[in-house]
């Protein structure tokens, strides 16, 4: 007779059933990894649970190539995750780029492969090791940047093909997951890297927060990101409604847009914005704030340039946004 299973890995494993319940059997799913802990026993419960609920369960290792020996540490994780039965396993090499920055170029890369490994083999889901610690930091960051609600809701557990059953499961759960497992996990030498962002509010910002407020801080930053997801989820929606009651051929009717919240209203706007061709990584509050005046406080603006050659103007009760011609 079996002795229990190990509550570590029982968890982990029961987030990875919640997270498959939805997909129709006979399908696919991949995992991320890079053999790090989070990964690894994402990887592991996969390879568990996917089979029983008829689904095929495969691997894709990125290998940044950002550091010596990456290619062998893709190897061996590739390794480990065949010798769990995952197939097919991938590795897939990819160039990083300078744009947003270090961890940004990289993330960007990373999700590129992933797509396309995905689209590869008709997977309609990606399973990441995100973490509880991994969202408490996400919270952490976006609040230090002076972002809204959608970006302090952190990430989301289903986000279209990307599902992060782990966002519950804190990081010594995974580590004693993959020791109950009898896995070894990789640690990555980027993670202790105070060059990076996130490591530093690893390593510092969240224990300093610990030692002042006490234990559970990254739980509670956690169930934050969950309370103010249904929120953003919720003003979003409303924004998308309201688009479209005040939308008509000349533009966005000045009198609707003026009795919405503000919270709703610059929801509008931005969406309006992005719609007219701004690119959103360019497109600041500033400008959303710029446009919001010729709402809330018209005193004869003249048009406004917004990011991507877009124009904002208000004549006649509206407020247009278009592509600016040249010359």
């Amino acid at each position: 007779m079996g002795g229990a299973l190990d509550p570590a890995l029982a968890r982990v494993r029961g987030a990875v059933r919640a997270a498959l319940a939805d997909l129709p059997p006979g399908g696919a799913v991949l995992v991320a990894c890079s053999g790090g802990a989070d990964s690894l026993a994402l990887a592991a419960a996969a390879a568990f649970e996917a089979p029983r609920a008829g689904l095929r369960a495969g691997a894709v290792v990125v290998d940044h190539q950002l550091q010596p020996g990456s290619g062998e540490v893709a190897a061996a994780a590739a390794y480990a995750l065949a010798g769990l039965g995952l197939a097919p396993v991938a590795v897939q090499q990819v160039a990083v780029g300078e744009h947003g920055g270090p961890e940004a170029a990289a993330r960007t890369a990373r999700y590129a492969a992933l797509s396309a490994c995905a689209d590869a083999v008709g997977a309609p889901a990606v399973l990441l090791g995100h973490t509880r610690d991994d969202q408490a930091e996400t919270v952490l960051l976006g609040l230090a940047r002076g972002s809204g609600a959608r970006s302090l809701a952190g990430m989301r557990p289903v986000d279209g093909r990307w599902r992060r059953p782990l966002l519950d499961v804190d990081r010594a759960e995974c580590r004693r997951a993959c020791l109950a497992a009898g896995l070894v996990p990789w640690d990555d030498p980027h993670n202790g890297s105070a060059a990076y962002a996130r490591v530093r509010v690893r390593a510092q910002a969240l224990p300093a927060l610990e030692d002042a407020l006490g234990p559970g801080v990254a739980g509670a930053l956690a169930r934050t990101a969950r309370l103010l997801q249904q929120d953003a989820d919720a003003l979003d929606a409303w924004a998308a409604r309201a688009l479209d009651e005040a939308s008509d051929g000349d533009g966005l009717d000045v009198a609707a847009l003026a009795a919405l919240p503000a919270a709703v209203r610059t929801r509008v706007l931005r969406r309006a914005a992005l719609a007219a061709g701004c690119p959103a990584g360019e497109l600041a509050l500033s400008h959303v704030d710029a446009v919001d005046a010729l709402v809330t406080r018209w005193r004869g603006q003249g048009p406004l340039d917004l990011p991507g050659g877009v124009r904002a103007r208000r004549r006649c009760g509206r407020v247009s946004l278009d592509r600016a011609l040249p010359g």
